[in-house]
């Protein structure tokens, strides 16, 4: 059984990347994927008929420079969370058309269709039959602003 272990190295380094890739989708964690890697990273050495520890050293080394390169960025890219704006704070930066005065504490605006109770994000008022701009959804409530806010970069 050694023996032919050691007349088909490439295999075993194959079977171990499988076994390991496997284990990462129990995992999710993308350490075992790493690990598969240099596992095929080994299989080519010793498919090319390199000796057990070169196929070791490559091993270790892409599996070292997948861990510290690759993986970081990979992690924090599908931790990242959606980039999507969903729900009301979609509304944010829309315009909306003023059907009652809108005050700091009171006034209704028609947004995106829907009647929306309202209030301005300072002291100004903003007449009936003007357009506002949504700088904020504060629960049921648009807070509207005069001015086209300024996006900061």
């Amino acid at each position: 059984m050694i023996d032919w272990f050691s007349d088909h190295a490439w295999v075993t380094w194959v079977g171990i990347a499988v076994l390991l890739a496997v284990a990462e989708l129990l995992s999710l964690d993308l350490v075992l994927l790493m690990f598969a890697v240099g596992a095929l990273g080994a299989a080519v050495v010793a498919g090319l008929g390199g000796p057990l520890w070169l196929a070791i050293a490559v091993f270790a080394v892409v599996v070292v420079a997948l861990l510290t390169l690759v993986r970081p960025p990979l992690v924090e890219k599908l931790h990242a969370g959606p980039t999507l704006q969903v729900g009301h704070q979609s509304l944010v930066g829309s315009t909306a058309v003023v059907l009652e005065p809108v005050g700091s504490f009171d006034g209704r605006v028609r947004l995106g269709g829907e009647l929306w109770s309202a209030r301005t994000d300072d002291a100004a008022q903003i007449g009936e039959g003007a357009q506002a701009y949504v700088v904020a959804i504060d629960g049921a409530t648009a807070v509207v602003s005069a001015t086209l806010p300024v996006k900061e970069s």
